[in-house]
């Protein structure tokens, strides 16, 4: 891994852990993160609160009566080294499918609202711009590029519910846009935005700042738990799931939208074994594997 040796711990107050895994996100450091959570979860150690892996780093919650400062930082430091020494560096996640409905009306209509002085280009829409900052020839090229690969769930946050995205592609093709230049008051619930390297999924109406390309047909965050899929949790993602967007019409959006309704609907998803290694060394070839997982190829 061209990773630094260690990671910087600090303090917040008597109570955060806040460790920084690099400055910068990359596939390696969201790895590490994600592998020291779900290690120190593992480990059960009393008197943690709160363990939130991010996209680089990750902030854990402690009462520090019930557990030493000191001794946590030992075991996390010690977890963290036992994750860089691994000879076989294996993540077990599920990979999904999200169907979406790219340049829908409602996505269009709200960025109608929010051009001039909250925009780059106050004609077109957000996706027009898209394509134009990556040297596409047009929306269509832009939307394809986005939903033919997969993207990794790095963290889960900001809202409830709310995937940061991060595309499993060598970094000189991935897709990389502004945010608006002011945010918005407004974003429909389930809008696929997209800022910086980043894209995400809107899981409640509000403000935002992310540029707009569509919305996804299901919901992925559901305080009712009236859905299989959120029987567990009320919160869809977990860090660490695998996306794959899959492009639909207006009339498989409206049918999928009916299932929800109906209390029938369930994400396609497969279990996979994500094996960081072999991503890395090749990142096509890897991407065909976990689609043909999806696929049952």
């Amino acid at each position: 891994m061209t990773q630094v040796a260690e990671a910087r711990y600090t303090w917040g107050g008597d109570e955060f852990l806040f460790v920084e895994i690099t400055e910068g996100m990359s596939l390696e450091s969201n790895f590490i993160s994600n592998s020291i959570a779900n290690a120190l979860e593992q480990r059960g150690l009393d008197g943690l609160v709160d363990i939130c892996p991010a996209n680089a780093s990750l902030l854990i919650r402690f009462n520090p009566d019930v557990v030493d400062h000191r001794e946590l930082e030992s075991v996390v430091r010690s977890l963290e080294q036992e994750v860089r020494a691994a000879t076989s560096q294996v993540l077990s996640t599920r990979v999904i499918e999200i169907p979406v409905w790219y340049n829908d009306p409602y996505t269009n209509e709200t960025g109608s609202r929010f051009r001039e002085g909250y925009h780059q280009r106050p004609d077109g829409n957000d996706l027009d711009y898209a394509a134009e900052v990556n040297g596409l020839a047009d929306a269509d090229e832009f939307i394809k590029r986005h939903h033919e690969s997969p993207w990794l769930v790095s963290m889960v946050g900001f809202v409830a519910g709310l995937p940061f995205l991060y595309q499993l592609v060598d970094q000189p093709n991935q897709l990389q846009v502004p945010k608006y230049l002011s945010p918005r008051t407004d974003t429909p619930a389930l809008t696929i935005g997209h800022g910086g390297c980043f894209s995400c999924i809107y899981s409640v109406r509000g403000a935002g700042g992310y540029q707009m390309f569509g919305v996804a047909a299901a919901p992925i965050y559901d305080p009712t738990q009236k859905l299989t899929d959120f029987s567990d949790f009320m919160v869809f993602f977990n860090p660490g799931d695998i996306v794959k967007f899959k492009s639909v019409s207006e009339n498989e959006y409206r049918a999928i939208q009916a299932e929800v309704e109906a209390g029938t609907f369930a994400y396609k998803q497969v279990p996979f074994q994500f094996d960081l290694g072999a991503a890395l060394a090749d990142p096509e070839g890897y991407n065909k594997k976990m689609m043909e997982a999806l696929n049952g190829v």
